[in-house]
């Protein structure tokens, strides 16, 4: 058909009136990315996603939790200092093989510490146990004479014969043993034989009597007893 006048009006009337010939509504597209109803992504218009796009999708979603599960197993895992310093400086052989030397050097020291600690409590031990031996035997010729008062009959009764015990006893606390057993073995180690008799029916050397009491503290002898001795006849 001639037209006159402006084109873009004459295409606006002629897209009407094929529009209204052909008997068909117009189209309205709604590109917009969101649905407004569900409130979910609409895939853009004309473009549905490719077979296995999917499931790349979810192999993408799996990778990228496996990283960040890696991810933070990595961070919660602590260096030890030693490969910190081997890693962060470039000379960690040489700081290794310092701090091993310090490290032993430590320990040395240590074991030099609890030695020289176990000597010292050791010494003070032997040294208490000597002041104590010192005093019990400065004591021995006190008790050589309670011995001779009560063989006398001098202590039988009285406040002087309390006092013999009660010394006896004291000493007794700080680990004094006497030796004055008689019809024992003689023993050359806590005996000292002064006299010799043939006795009846002796198979071994026997202590028939005790002339001076011994004494000894533990393991120590501090004196011997005097006996005398019945030998096989």
């Amino acid at each position: 058909m001639p037209h006159h006048g402006n084109e873009e009006e004459h295409n606006t009337s002629a897209s009407q009136q094929n529009t209204q010939g052909n008997g068909q509504e117009p189209v309205i597209r709604d590109n917009r990315k969101v649905d407004p109803v569900t409130g979910q992504a609409r895939h853009p218009e004309g473009g549905q996603s490719a077979p296995g796009a999917g499931s790349q999708a979810g192999a993408a979603d799996s990778d990228g939790d496996a990283l960040a599960q890696a991810e933070e197993i990595l961070n919660g895992v602590e260096v030890p200092a030693e490969e910190s310093v081997a890693q962060g400086a470039p000379g960690g052989s040489a700081g290794n093989a310092e701090a091993a030397e310090l490290r032993n050097d430590l320990l040395r020291l240590q074991a030099e510490y609890v030695n020289y600690r176990k000597r010292v409590e050791r010494d003070r031990a032997v040294a208490g146990e000597m002041a104590v031996i010192g005093v019990l035997n400065s004591l021995l010729p006190v008790l050589d004479d309670v011995d001779a008062a009560r063989q006398h009959g001098d202590l039988t009764d009285g406040p002087f014969a309390a006092i013999a015990t009660k010394l006896e006893n004291a000493l007794k606390t700080y680990g004094l043993v006497r030796i004055d057993e008689t019809g024992v073995e003689f023993d050359p180690t806590i005996h000292e034989a002064l006299i010799q008799q043939p006795g009846e029916d002796i198979e071994v050397d026997t202590v028939s009597q005790v002339l001076r009491s011994g004494y000894k503290s533990g393991d120590r002898v501090l004196r011997a007893a005097q006996v005398i001795v019945a030998v096989p006849a």
